[in-house]
């Protein structure tokens, strides 16, 4: 086992410096090899995201599947779903003024933007930040000036409100065409 100690240099004026302690089973030859360890241990964050939308989101613990075939493919469609939520929420952090169009088509986002401020008119194309904050509203976030950006819950509690909002939509203009009893 290696252990590598990570210290900040210059952290912010009146704050401790971060120091980690990283206890790897990974052989360390090298300054190069431990900053790969390193990187390695700043994507632990997102891996708990990605397993907290598994269990508390898409709830894979309390599917009674029987078997491991028929787990393993719900599990292949969870990821999907959770790489897509996680996804969303962190490219809406990084690039929030980025056009949603690659998200959402024009009638989806006139769809949102009717549930959400039926009185108001419809604004031109959303920023993927736009976007999230009005799906992440349908999931009970305020966006109230000190809230910060919502968050993968309240994010996958709106993306099922949203997803019901369309499939309605749908039904409403191809209903005939869409269960078949034409």
């Amino acid at each position: 086992m290696d252990a590598i100690l990570v210290r900040e240099e210059a952290p912010p004026p009146g704050e401790a410096p971060i120091e980690w302690l990283l206890l790897t089973t990974v052989p360390v030859d090298g300054v190069e090899a431990a900053w790969e360890r390193v990187r390695w241990y700043t994507y632990r964050w997102l891996v708990e995201r990605y397993h907290y939308v598994l269990q508390s989101g898409c709830r894979i613990e309390q599917r009674h599947l029987e078997t491991a075939a028929r787990l393993a493919c719900c599990l292949a469609v969870y990821a999907v779903v959770a790489c897509w939520l996680l996804r969303l929420v962190y490219s809406a952090r990084a690039a929030p003024e980025a056009p949603a169009t690659t998200l959402v088509s024009a009638a989806e986002w006139a769809v949102l933007w009717g549930a959400r401020h039926p009185s108001r008119p419809l604004p031109p194309v959303p920023t993927l930040r736009q976007f999230v904050r009005e799906v992440a509203g349908l999931g009970g976030f305020l966006g109230r000036r000190h809230d910060g950006e919502p968050g993968v819950k309240t994010l996958w509690q709106g993306l099922q409100r949203f997803f019901d909002l369309l499939t309605g939509y749908h039904l409403a203009r191809h209903g005939s065409q869409l269960v078949g009893n034409a």
